[in-house]
């Protein structure tokens, strides 16, 4: 017999404190093993949180809506349903969120048992758990048993192996979800279902009011920590102009089979990082750290707030047509807050396009761990000098590098941009091999 502490888990590297979204247990439910018990906001996503353990959720310490710092108790389990009036008295005892050490041996032994701490996995640890049962999403339960679904046939498509409510709506042959309250958050898969869902609605952004000082949400603090972090490292910004003039004829060829403006530039500096792999590369420990993929990151603005950068895994590699499916899927899933995070923290190289608000040109910030990030302004049409000496209109878009000058220079900066808008000007065509 015994009662479990259930800790705020390191949902990623970087993540010091989460926000509890919702419980999905209340007190004095049983909790199996692998269940979802909480949904915690971390830096950059919306995760499931599983017990390792089964008992009965007895105490929550921290209720939907506020944070807790990582490896702070945030609720007690007990093992049987005689603990749990024991599991209140003693989270009622404790006034702040942290671990209660055990106690050393005294002459007078206590009386009230030790909690130990509940192994808890986030979205993307094993999906079975020790006791071989099947693991499944809350949500993918209740559609199982309204859809009549054994669990035990199925294959789950969610990270590890889980089974989500879109494998058993697969099985089901729906193609739409059916009317049924869930407060659970779906968990984000790995794999595109057969039969996706519709996509989320936006979340609603709260009016601003005049006067008011309004917090930062959890994503807006970990954006403002990397601001912070970027200080300390010595840039370098160069600049250059490219004309777009045969981009933009190829991507209004290949607009209609789904690719994507983005997705093109990407692709182009994924293979202009191929020729210069310094500017993939990044300061560590007195080093250069040479990574062993390309992995663009695109900053992307949140609708309540904040920015995150969707990575784009070993794009010189993908042909465009993947690598657009690939981006929209992972715009869809930075909206609705379902990012991994191997998702959204493996870029080598960023990338911000603001063009596509007319901006013609700007400086943006180097994320920490980086050693370069290019920032695109807006195509527009420009009078120009041409060849024959002869004036004529040509598309042109501005873009400047932002580099660590502690391992970039800026002849191998400008050698990059040169072979970058070489690319773009007189053989974009590649980029479709």
């Amino acid at each position: 017999m015994s009662i479990h502490e259930i800790f705020m888990p390191a949902l990623s590297s970087t993540m010091t404190e989460g926000k509890i979204v919702s419980w999905e247990k209340s007190p004095g439910d049983k909790v199996e093993k692998g269940e979802t018990v909480v949904v915690v906001e971390s830096d950059k996503a919306d995760m499931d949180v599983e017990s390792f353990y089964e008992g009965y959720l007895a105490h929550i310490m921290v209720p939907a809506g506020e944070s807790a710092t990582v490896g702070a108790a945030i609720a007690l389990l007990a093992e049987t349903e005689a603990e749990i009036e024991t599991a209140i008295t003693q989270g009622k005892s404790q006034s702040t969120p942290t671990p209660t050490p055990v106690a050393a041996s005294t002459s007078q032994p206590d009386t009230t048992p030790a909690p130990t701490p509940v192994l808890a996995s986030a979205n993307g640890s094993n999906g079975s758990s020790r006791s071989g049962r099947i693991v499944a999403s809350p949500r993918a339960r209740k559609l199982a048993k309204e859809f009549k679904i054994d669990l035990t046939n199925l294959t789950g498509s969610g990270p590890y192996g889980r089974i989500v409510a879109e494998d058993v709506q697969a099985a089901a042959g729906k193609t739409t979800q059916p009317s049924i309250s869930v407060t659970l958050t779906p968990v984000a898969t790995t794999v595109a279902a057969p039969a996706p869902a519709p996509a989320p609605a936006p979340t609603p952004v709260a009016p601003v009011v005049p006067g008011q000082t309004v917090p930062l949400n959890t994503l807006q603090n970990a954006v403002a920590r990397n601001m912070v972090a970027s200080l300390s490292v010595p840039i370098i910004h160069i600049g250059y102009t490219i004309t777009t003039d045969a981009l933009d004829k190829l991507y209004k060829q290949i607009k209609s089979k789904g690719v994507t403006m983005t997705a093109l530039l990407a692709k182009a500096v994924a293979v202009t990082l191929q020729k210069h792999p310094i500017i993939n590369a990044a300061y560590k420990n007195q080093a250069i750290a040479y990574p062993s993929s390309i992995n663009i990151a695109v900053a992307v603005a949140m609708d309540d707030g904040g920015l995150i950068t969707p990575v784009l895994q070993n794009a010189d590699q993908l042909d465009i047509y993947t690598l657009s499916r690939n981006w929209k899927s992972l715009v869809d899933k930075a909206r609705a807050k379902k990012l991994q995070p191997e998702e959204y923290s493996t870029g080598t190289f960023t990338l911000s396009n603001l063009g596509m608000f007319g901006v013609d040109r700007f400086d943006a910030i180097l994320p920490p761990g980086q050693g370069s990030i290019i920032a695109i302004g807006a195509s527009r049409p420009q009078v120009v000098a041409t060849d024959d000496g002869m004036f004529g209109v040509k598309r042109q878009m501005q873009v400047n590098m932002t580099s660590d000058h502690r391992i970039i220079y800026g002849a191998q900066a400008a050698a990059f941009l040169q072979y970058l808008g070489k690319l773009i000007e007189t053989n974009p065509q590649s980029l479709t091999m």
